[in-house]
């Protein structure tokens, strides 16, 4: 098989349900798949999320384990990785705070406008990660099954991130998780940290692996995709639980022989 010494994830709805912690099926397969090559989570969420999604529900939580992580919080606008016991952010590609203004206005005047703004939610609509704007339509808190009925096609958030894009042109604006909106700085996307975790990390694009659910063109998974580095499509953790499953036989035999 074509050489791999890192595998990158998507979190939500790749390695764990959306805003939930990972199933212990998947926190085994990822402890052992550490045991291999290098891992990588690249995902629109906080640090905080990768933490009680992914991080505190390792079975194996050693600095050698830790060590053979990378951390890309809000889609690689972010870089942490674990350095003498402590998670360090490596950079952090923040936004001014006349861009959080703009994109924070701009988002919620269009969602009201095209009635994709709801009263009743589990926490706030709208966050500022620092890097990042994030819209989610019914909180950040709402229950999965809330989420998945909001926007079952993408129709909703495609149409809000069309509106927002258009009075955001300096910026970037995407497609994020089941009923969310991302706003960056422009051209700082998933590939951007996909590029920058080559050049930290001194792994070439050519030995990653991209594993994610919003590889269709607008997804933001999409971009990792349109730089060329190799990547598998799942629907669900399920799905990536059972891929990875076969993944780690064929990377041991692999590495057996190189």
């Amino acid at each position: 098989m074509t050489k791999t010494t890192l595998v990158a994830f998507d979190l939500d709805d790749t390695l764990a349900p959306s805003k939930s912690p990972m199933d212990p099926r998947m926190s085994r397969l990822l402890s052992e798949l550490l045991d291999v090559v290098e891992v990588c989570i690249i995902s629109g969420g906080q640090f905080s999320q990768f933490k009680m999604q992914a991080i505190d529900n390792l079975p194996d939580s050693s600095s050698s384990h830790l060590e053979r992580l990378h951390l890309m919080p809000t889609c690689g606008t972010q870089y942490y990785r674990y350095e003498g016991e402590l998670w360090k952010q490596i950079y952090a590609e923040n936004l001014t705070e006349d861009q959080k203004n703009h994109a924070l206005a701009a988002t919620e005047a269009r969602a009201k406008e095209l009635g994709f703004w709801e009263t009743e939610t589990w926490g706030p609509i709208l966050e500022d990660r620092g890097s990042q704007i994030t819209f989610s339509a019914l909180g950040q808190a709402a229950p999965v099954p809330a989420k998945q009925a909001w926007d079952p096609t993408g129709e909703k958030k495609n149409t809000l991130r069309e509106a927002v894009q258009a009075d955001l042109p300096d910026l970037e604006v995407r497609s994020g998780g089941s009923t969310s909106v991302d706003i960056t700085r422009r051209g700082i996307d998933k590939a951007y940290g996909m590029k920058k975790l080559a050049e930290l990390a001194g792994i070439p694009l050519d030995d990653m692996l991209f594993i994610g659910d919003r590889l269709d063109e607008n997804g933001n998974d999409y971009p990792v995709k349109a730089l060329g580095v190799r990547t598998h499509a799942v629907e669900d953790w399920e799905d990536t639980a059972a891929y990875v499953e076969k993944l780690i036989p064929q990377l041991r035999a692999a590495a057996a022989t190189a």
